[in-house]
């Protein structure tokens, strides 16, 4: 009954033009001692995707789908991983295999255009919603990634839990943090090196990159007082420095925010201190419900068991191997450490966790005395 609501939803979007893209943003921070964090907010306005926590073993075989219904390329997982998926579905949104890759997949309308479908082709073949299981069950590293995507054939297929096609465009980054953006343009596979680690969504990734020489004047130092016709003129509180910072949700906005908050982020000592500041700065981007607070908001959409568009962030440590994040119901972090997992020895299916055991805050009551 729920996955024919949600189904139902997503044509009514579809109709009125109004279904987008999920709003969502991601930064990777690097810590004094060389850890990596990296991590994202999930935004989407008009339904919860009901995500879980997907534990996914060692040896464990995907088939690919194709836009005629062929099956398409069998692939078995070398590594085990942890993710995050979507609408009850294994369709992975977030995650980190065993090597301690991450990935994030990252909506991107208008702009993601997939290799050209051919049926004499199907066994090398997979869809964009599968990009994040075959990159984390198959690479422990950038350089593997680059070698190996290449071989592989992303196409579109329409993904029937919302009607359409998945657009998207992924960022990996490894444990040494290394990043790259994936996209497909124009049918073409495109990797881009992300030296700052950071994603939002459209247009494409080095617009974004180019864009960034308009906002050179940012710092994180307050702005020096100033003399004009004998009269000094001094800032009025801090922040200074960042006048000038856009303050929209748009993409190319929260791209540039998120440039300038982790690249003046505070130095950290370790990972597990770099996942405080991780979340201080993944703070900034929640958004709310209403008509304009995330793609598919305001359009229709069974909200009344949602409180904001931002539905979960999530902070992983590559180094540590820890997944901790926190939902739009519980800002209580949840906390999973993946070196506790036996990938090989868990079974052959894959394991679902539930986000909230309820849809409420966790509080702790202060009494005197106690």
């Amino acid at each position: 009954m729920r996955k024919r609501a949600l189904i139902a939803i997503a044509c009514v979007l579809l109709i009125s033009g109004a279904f987008e893209a999920l709003a969502c943003t991601g930064i990777r921070l690097i810590a004094k001692n060389g850890d990596v964090v990296y991590g994202r907010s999930m935004e989407w306005g008009a339904f919860d995707l009901n995500s879980r926590v997907a534990i996914v073993p060692r040896g464990y075989t995907f088939t690919g789908l194709t836009p005629d219904g062929t099956k398409g390329m069998k692939y078995t997982a070398r590594y085990g991983f942890v993710a995050l998926d979507m609408l009850h579905k294994d369709l992975m949104s977030d995650g980190m295999n065993e090597k301690g890759l991450s990935l994030g997949m990252f909506y991107h309308p208008g702009y993601a255009v997939y290799d050209v479908y051919k049926k004499e082709n199907a066994d090398q073949t997979i869809s964009s919603q599968e990009v994040a299981n075959y990159i984390l069950g198959s690479f422990s590293t950038i350089q593997e990634v680059k070698e190996g995507m290449p071989h592989v054939n992303v196409v579109g297929v329409v993904e029937e839990a919302i009607g359409i096609i998945v657009e998207a465009h992924w960022i990996v980054t490894d444990k040494t943090g290394q990043s790259v953006v994936i996209e497909y343009t124009d049918g073409q596979l495109k990797i881009h090196d992300a030296p700052l680690g950071v994603i939002t969504n459209a247009p494409n990734y080095d617009w974004h990159m180019t864009n960034l020489s308009n906002y050179l004047n940012l710092s994180m130092f307050s702005v020096e007082p100033k003399q004009l016709q004998g009269i000094k003129f001094s800032p009025t509180g801090a922040g200074s420095g960042m006048i000038g910072l856009p303050g929209d949700n748009t993409p190319p906005s929260r791209f540039i925010r998120a440039v300038a908050w982790s690249q003046t982020a505070r130095e950290t000592r370790d990972g597990k201190e770099t996942v405080y500041e991780l979340f201080r700065i993944l703070d900034n981007f929640n958004l709310p419900l209403g008509p304009d607070g995330a793609e598919g908001a305001g359009h229709g959409g069974n909200t009344d068991m949602m409180r904001s568009s931002t539905i979960w962030t999530t902070a992983w440590n590559q180094s540590d191997m820890t997944l901790s994040f926190h939902t739009q119901h519980n800002r209580r972090v949840r906390f999973l450490d993946m070196k506790t997992i036996d990938f090989g020895k868990m079974g052959e299916k894959i394991i679902h966790m539930t986000f909230d055991d309820t849809k409420e805050q966790d509080v702790k009551v202060l009494k005197l005395g106690s």
